[in-house]
């Protein structure tokens, strides 16, 4: 077994409302809470523990090794990055096993297996979240109930948008992320004149923001100023960036950046974002002193005569490791409250 941050111990049977599992699945980590539903909208965490991917077979081998030690549960919600057909199954190009709602009902013996996307889930999140757990970027320092953004980069970039109505609220879903990939300067334009040899399309999240992304940028950029590449992977190219011991690292972070607040300027204009921008994932979170000192706010800004829009919308980076777990178990507490028959 491998796994970290742990906290675990298993549920009381006589704690009123039944527990259940949540869990956040990514191409990296798994992340599982097993929770309980508290005052609304509260989410109780009874236990938490996060799961290495490549270290397993299957997300129901994961799953078990959870249960084994917490204690049956009859429902599991499974937040993942992908879209989920029909019959069940997750089609995803950053999982490295197959996922199906229908297998791991079979495997471990649940009552019910419930999809939902991993964005969609953290958008959930978005009430859970306190000045505490964020760092401000952009924007004034209070935020107006209206569209929230919620949008990262992690093994893949996710976006979603949390539109409250009335007392409850509903979550757009989007594969933001695969849309092309657009450049503001000259720079950006060599590489990405540079990624399109040979391809038709290069998107958002291949292209630069996520951690191939971050990756793929470093080694176009590598390719235009005619330099070799010496680091191999995303974690080597932010790390080398954040301690400024690789001029070609800084530069590829700063691209990255500026892309970034590019892109979230057009995805607030978009969706009519009004409420607030949260951004998550797997890589920010490390990179706050350098967002900060990048040109990420004046690249969100740069929209002509919709700036001014802009101003107004507060942007902060979220840092709260359990996210994706809450927003899952709210998604779920939400829904279940919805389909309840009226008393």
């Amino acid at each position: 077994m491998t796994a970290a941050a742990s906290t675990l111990h298993p549920f009381p049977q006589d704690s009123g409302a039944p527990p259940f599992l949540a869990a956040d699945v990514g191409g990296t980590h798994v992340r599982i809470g097993l929770i309980r539903g508290g005052a609304q909208p509260g989410v109780e965490i009874l236990g938490y523990r996060k799961y290495r991917c490549a270290d397993h077979p299957s997300l129901s081998a994961i799953l078990a090794d959870f249960v084994g030690e917490t204690g049956a549960v009859d429902d599991c919600v499974i937040a993942s990055a992908g879209y989920a057909l029909a019959d069940g199954t997750v089609l995803s190009a950053n999982l490295p096993w197959p996922l199906s709602a229908n297998r791991i009902r079979e495997d471990l013996g649940f009552r019910a297996v419930h999809l939902v996307n991993d964005f969609e889930a953290v958008a959930h999140a978005a009430a859970h979240i306190d000045g505490s757990q964020v760092l401000q970027l952009a924007g004034p320092a209070e935020t107006q109930r209206g569209p929230t953004l919620v949008v990262g980069p992690g093994t893949g970039l996710g976006a979603a948008v949390w539109i409250p109505v009335g007392t409850r609220s509903v979550v757009l879903a989007t594969e933001a992320g695969q849309a092309s990939l657009a450049a503001g300067n000259e720079l950006e334009m060599a590489v990405l004149q540079h990624m399109l040899r040979g391809r038709g399309h290069v998107s958002i999240e291949h292209g630069a923001l996520s951690g191939p992304g971050l990756l793929n940028l470093y080694n176009a950029l590598c390719a235009v100023r005619g330099n070799a590449p010496v680091h191999t992977t995303p974690d080597a190219v932010s790390a080398a960036a954040c301690e400024g011991s690789d001029p070609l690292a800084v530069d590829t972070l700063h691209l990255f950046c500026g892309i970034l607040g590019s892109t979230i300027g057009d995805m607030a204009l978009l969706y009519g974002i009004q409420g607030g921008i949260y951004l998550a994932g797997g890589i920010l979170p490390k990179l706050g002193p350098f967002l900060l000192g990048s040109t990420f706010v004046e690249r969100f800004l740069n929209k002509g005569p919709m700036t001014r829009a802009l101003q107004r919308i507060p942007v902060k980076l979220v840092e709260h490791g359990q996210l994706g777990v809450i927003g899952a178990a709210s998604w779920y507490l939400e829904n279940m409250a919805t389909q309840a028959p009226a008393a």
